[in-house]
């Protein structure tokens, strides 16, 4: 008798496990139908695409996307909409950039360049001087104040190509970037340039952040990217000739810090509101492009899994959060403010995710996370076989989610295919044509199935 009420028990229990199964099948198949037929994701891109454009921290453009993205928020009926206010840095690129390589008296060759986020103007009348090109931090070192005092340093170090993950590429140069104007200009140089972070050869500059860190204000000398055609044509004359000048004119300036907003949408949790899951990207961008892939996408599809949710008529049983950050290109000020607001009032975030990979094809997701948090989000990789995006991984980064590291918040990055992203990243060829509309889908559609398991499962 026991024995067949054992026997019973498991069946009832294998039925009611496959019938799970099948409910969760159901509704991440109702998911990606939705946000593939009747989604608003790509329509929103339009907008703050061709309507706002592009959105440098602190201009009037990124106040628009901070009022279109609390409107639209709001026409989605959530439970509650607002905005955080955030001090964040402002910097403004000016005029039109001019650089030229000089190869004797009256005879020069102009070469695509744009100054990179922070840095400080040079004279009215610009800068001209000797080049000297190294590939590394060790390289300059190795030169010495000697051979480096006046001139401009040129940083052409590319991206490797035998990474097949891109973001791994870029990750290993960044620095170049982010600190090159500070390691030069302690050696006496008057100016950097950087091999702008691309992997094609092309003619358009690639801008990004860049930081004097503890630099005095007198010490600090301008930094500008120079697109890849360009760096290889510098590189091939300087072969020949190592006595050639560079010219460079930019006119960009700091101000002090503005105030600005994360524009914060949710759906109270039914059975858990204390348990919060967010997901979102940054609303600013460069001003070079429209900011489509970076970071336009991410904010249209966190966007689009509310709208999802609200549509299929789902009720959460967690607190399910979008948030728009605002500052990240100059400094994340928008992440580390939501992060210390979110501490003081003691809010319990469950689950945060980032979109910020441009709107490619999904592949998956990657997570920080314990192991057993881990174990459980794995179990649910078969759910996203059907749609090609079932690439789970661990990673531990720095990105626009890391200030809510810590007390078990799993903190989760969408995937895409890398391939094209630093074609466009930073780029004026970042626009909102560059975008495919159903690659943003899908990347909609898979963020939205994941926080739908999240919010059924917990972890």
């Amino acid at each position: 008798m026991i024995y067949k009420i054992l026997i019973l028990f498991f069946v009832l229990f294998l039925n009611t496990s496959i019938s799970q199964d099948q409910i969760y099948e159901e509704q991440i198949s109702k998911i990606y139908d939705y946000a593939l037929n009747n989604g608003k994701s790509y329509d929103w891109l339009d907008f703050l695409c061709n309507q706002i454009g592009g959105r440098l921290p602190g201009t009037h453009n990124a106040e628009r996307a901070v009022q279109w993205g609390k409107n639209e928020l709001n026409k989605l009926g959530l439970d509650r909409v607002y905005l955080q206010k955030v001090m964040i840095p402002k910097w403004i690129r000016g005029s039109f950039e001019y650089a030229s390589i000089i190869t004797a008296p009256g005879m020069s060759i102009n070469v695509p360049i744009c100054a990179l986020g922070g840095s400080i103007a040079t004279p009215s009348y610009g800068l001209r001087a000797q080049v000297i090109e190294v590939k590394s931090f060790d390289e300059l070192e190795s030169l010495g104040k000697e051979k480096i005092q006046g001139k401009f340093v040129f940083f052409n170090n590319a991206m490797r190509k035998n990474f097949i993950d891109t973001f791994s590429a870029y990750e290993k140069i960044v620095d170049i970037m982010l600190h090159g104007a500070s390691r030069a200009a302690k050696l006496g140089a008057v100016g950097v340039i950087v091999r702008s972070m691309n992997l094609r050869l092309d003619d358009y500059p690639h801008t990004g952040n860049m930081s004097y860190g503890d630099l005095p204000n007198k010490m600090r000398i301008p930094a500008a990217a120079i697109s890849t055609n360009g760096a290889q044509l510098l590189s091939s004359m300087l072969s020949l000739n190592d006595d050639l000048y560079f010219y460079l004119k930019q006119d960009c300036q700091n101000y002090p810090e503005v105030p600005s907003y994360n524009v914060i949408g949710e759906i109270k949790g039914s059975k858990f509101p204390e348990d919060i899951i967010i997901l979102g990207g940054h609303l600013d961008s460069w001003d070079l492009g429209d900011g489509a892939h970076n970071d336009g996408a991410g904010i249209v599809q966190s966007m689009e899994v509310l709208n999802i949710f609200r549509q299929l008529n789902y009720n959460p049983k967690r607190t399910i959060r979008i948030v728009m950050f605002v500052g990240q290109n100059n400094g994340s000020k928008g992440a580390e403010k939501y992060a210390e607001i979110a501490k003081q009032n003691n809010e319990k975030h469950l689950f945060a995710l980032e979109s910020d990979v441009g709107g490619f094809s999904p592949r998956g997701f990657s997570f920080e996370a314990n192991n057993d948090q881990l174990k459980k989000i794995n179990s649910w990789q078969n759910y996203f076989k059907p749609y090609q995006s079932d690439a789970f991984s661990q990673v531990n980064k720095k990105s626009i989610i890391s200030p809510l590291r810590g007390n078990k918040t799993v903190l989760s990055y969408l995937r895409t295919d890398s391939q094209r992203y630093f074609d466009y990243h930073n780029a004026a060829t970042d626009v909102f044509q560059a975008v495919n509309k159903r690659e943003l889908e899908l990347g909609a559609a898979s963020i939205a199935s994941l926080i739908y398991l999240v919010d059924q499962n917990g972890l």
